[in-house]
């Protein structure tokens, strides 16, 4: 009688697209760039019609005005406060005060029960600028063809120092860009460095944790 073993499971670095994280910058397994800016947020409710009308007319001409592609998120992650609470939870445990104690107890009771009751969320933006290989002008047209066509050599699968430090210069000048069109809406952008993006990157493959 045959036996079907069950197939082992993918690996997670399969589904990962970054290969490796240098200098704010992460590296896909094509060899593509990108840059993550985590971005603050307009209480867009709060405005008046015409501030409205004038944010989503700044929005579109800022889109308009670039000539590459961008990736927006909003992550939504539930609001974790299991290390605020450890904190209370200490300060009741040195609580010589029986009245304080039992307030504090009872202030840890209706925090967790809030929390629980309201789903309370925690929403992070982000804009991610891409550069590719392919798009740099100084490749050869032998080079391109190479992209294109996903050759397999070692040489192609890894970014040489001073090709790296050119994209990257390119990378930065579109990063620039995205950072002053979203200053000119009332929002504020910053780049992602290399723990933040490791950090980022694994709560994205680690949703559970």
């Amino acid at each position: 009688m045959a036996i079907n073993l069950p197939k082992k499971a993918p690996a997670v670095q399969d589904f990962v697209e970054i290969k490796d994280i240098r200098d704010g910058v992460a590296i896909t397994k094509d060899n593509n760039l990108r840059s993550v800016c985590i971005c603050s947020s307009i209480n867009f409710s709060l405005l008046s019609k015409d501030e409205k009308e004038a944010v989503i007319a700044s929005f579109q001409e800022f889109l308009n005005s670039l000539d590459f592609t961008v990736q927006i998120i909003i992550a939504s992650r539930h609001f974790k406060i299991d290390s605020y609470l450890d904190q209370i939870k200490e300060l009741e445990k040195k609580q010589t005060n029986e009245l304080l104690r039992i307030q504090t107890q009872e202030y840890i009771s209706f925090v967790e029960s809030f929390v629980d009751f309201a789903n309370i969320m925690n929403k992070s933006f982000y804009v991610i600028i891409p550069f590719g290989a392919i798009e740099s002008k100084e490749e050869s047209i032998l080079e391109k063809i190479q992209n294109v066509i996903g050759s397999k050599t070692s040489s192609q699968q890894s970014l040489k120092m001073e090709r790296f430090s050119q994209y990257k210069k390119q990378l930065d000048q579109r990063v620039n860009l995205v950072i002053e069109g979203l200053q000119g809406i009332g929002v504020k952008a910053v780049p992602l460095n290399d723990e933040q993006l490791t950090e980022l990157y694994y709560e994205f493959y680690n949703v559970d944790k």
